[in-house]
C-alpha cells in the first residue's frame, strides 16, 4: 500500500476546458496547454503559483484534448513537482464499475475525485481555473481563510463596473463577507467579480459536494449550484480582495492583450522576477539568430528563432523563422511558425507550425468611424498554410488551408 503523507492542503487544478470562445487555437489543446508569453503555457501560472506558495500536491483535472497537455506536465520536473510525497497527478474522467461519465461540471470534478483528496486527508482544498493570467501567493488567502474562520473564501478582484456582468459577482459586507452571489448578472450591484480560485475546508466542501450528486436537477457547478447552496444554508463565506495584474485570457482579444501586456513595462507582469518565477518545459534549442536585414522593436524573441525581417511590438515563440522583407506587427507567433519574403502579419495569433507564404498580408488596424482604434485580431489555426499572395482580413479565424484570398 502506498504511503500518502497527510497535507493541510492541496490543490485541485480545473483544466478539462475546451476553451470554444477561442475558436480554432483550441481545436487540438485544451486551453490550458495554450502557448503564452513567448516561452511559457497557460497553466504554468497556477502551477508556479501553487509551487511558489509552498502547495506541493496538485490534481490536475483535464478532459477535452488531454494529450498535449499531459505531456507537457509530465513527471512535474520543471515545477519542482515530481515528489515522493505529494506532486502534481493527472486526473481524468474515469470508469468505477459498471458506470463511468465526463466531468459534468467544475463541481463534479471535484466529486468524482474525492478518493483522491482523501487519500491526504487535507483540512483545505484549494480550487484553480486552468485559464488565467496572474501571480497570486495562495498561502496569504489561506492565512485570511483561517482568521475568518470561512468555509468558503473566494479570491475576487474590482473590476470596471461595465464588465462586470460577464463575471460571478460577489455582494458583501462590510467585513466581505459575502452576503450574495450572482453569476453573470445584467445589472451587477456590485463590481467585486469573482477570479475562479476558492479555498475550502475540505469536510464542509465534502459535504455539499454528496448533497449536489443527489440533485438530478444541479449541474454540478461551484458558481451556479455548490456557492449559492452554502449561502442559502448560512455557510461562512468571505471575500478575498486580490490587487494584482489578473486576466481571464477565455477569448481571442483577452489572449492577444495579456500576451502584448509582457512587453508593456508599465504592466506589473514580470514572468521571470526572481521571487516568483513562473516556470516553464523549456526546450533546448540553440540561440535565436538574427539575421543582417531583421529589425527588432519592442518585441519577445524566443531561442530558436530565425530572423531576417521586422518585427515590431511582438511575441515569437522558439522555432519562428522570418524572412528577408516580411513585417510582423503587434501580433503573436507560436512555435514553429514560419513567414516567407515580404509577407505582412499585423493584429494576429498564428497557432503552431502555420506557415504564411510569400507576400501574404494577414490582418489589418481597423478605425472606426467614432472615437479611438478598435482591434480586430486574426487567428490562424494550428499548421494552416496561407499560399502566396493571398489576403486573410482582419477578424477572420482560419482553420484550413488558404489558396487564395479569404
Amino acid at each position: 500500500m502506498t504511503y500518502h503523507q497527510k497535507k493541510e492542503v492541496i490543490a485541485m487544478l480545473l483544466a478539462g476546458g475546451q476553451g470554444s470562445r477561442l475558436g480554432v487555437l483550441t481545436d487540438h489543446v485544451a486551453k490550458p496547454a495554450i502557448p503564452f508569453g513567448g516561452k511559457y503555457r497557460i497553466i504554468d501560472f497556477p502551477l508556479s503559483n501553487c509551487v511558489n506558495s509552498g502547495i506541493d500536491t496538485i490534481g490536475v483535472l483535464t478532459q477535452y484534448q488531454p494529450l498535449e497537455l499531459n505531456t507537457y506536465i509530465g513527471s512535474g520536473q520543471p515545477w519542482d513537482l515530481d515528489r515522493l510525497y505529494g506532486g502534481s497527478f493527472i486526473l481524468p474522467p474515469y470508469v468505477k464499475g459498471k458506470a463511468g461519465e465526463w466531468y459534468k461540471g467544475t463541481a463534479n470534478a471535484i466529486y468524482q475525485n474525492i478518493k483522491f483528496i482523501d487519500l491526504y486527508d487535507p483540512d483545505y482544498v484549494l480550487i484553480l481555473s486552468g485559464d488565467h493570467i496572474y501571480k497570486m501567493n495562495y498561502n496569504l488567502m489561506l492565512k485570511y481563510h483561517k482568521e475568518k474562520k470561512a468555509d468558503c473564501t473566494i479570491a475576487v478582484i474590482q473590476v470596471p463596473w461595465e464588465e462586470a456582468g460577464r463575471f460571478g459577482v460577489m455582494n458583501a459586507d462590510a467585513d466581505l463577507r459575502i452576503r450574495e452571489f450572482e453569476e453573470k448578472p445584467k445589472e451587477p450591484k456590485s463590481n467585486l467579480a469573482s477570479m475562479g480560485v476558492y479555498i475550502f475546508s475540505w469536510q464542509k466542501l465534502k459535504e455539499y459536494l454528496l448533497k449536489d450528486k443527489e440533485d438530478k436537477d444541479s449541474q454540478s457547478d461551484f458558481g451556479k449550484n455548490i456557492i449559492p447552496t452554502m449561502l442559502n444554508q448560512g455557510e461562512k463565506l468571505y471575500a478575498y480582495e486580490f490587487k494584482g495584474y489578473w486576466k481571464d485570457v477565455g477569448t481571442i482579444e483577452s489572449l492577444w492583450e495579456a500576451n502584448m501586456d509582457t512587453l508593456n513595462q508599465d504592466v506589473p507582469l514580470e514572468l521571470d522576477d526572481p521571487p516568483w518565477r513562473i516556470y516553464s518545459r523549456s526546450s533546448n534549442l540553440p540561440p535565436q539568430f538574427i539575421g543582417e536585414h531583421a529589425q527588432l522593436i519592442n518585441s519577445s524573441i524566443a531561442d530558436g528563432c530565425f530572423i531576417n525581417g521586422t518585427v515590431e511590438n511582438s511575441i515569437l515563440f522558439p522555432g519562428v523563422q522570418i524572412e528577408k522583407g516580411a513585417v510582423i506587427s503587434n501580433s503573436i507567433l507560436m512555435p514553429g511558425v514560419v513567414v516567407d519574403e515580404n509577407a505582412v502579419v499585423e493584429y494576429a495569433i498564428i497557432a503552431n507550425k502555420g506557415k504564411v507564404g510569400q507576400g501574404v498580408h494577414i490582418g489589418y488596424w481597423k478605425l472606426p468611424e467614432i472615437g479611438g482604434k478598435h482591434r480586430n485580431i486574426t487567428v490562424i489555426g494550428q499548421e494552416v498554410l496561407v499560399a502566396a499572395g493571398a489576403v486573410v482580413p482582419a477578424g477572420a479565424i482560419v482553420g484550413e488551408n488558404v489558396i487564395e484570398e479569404v
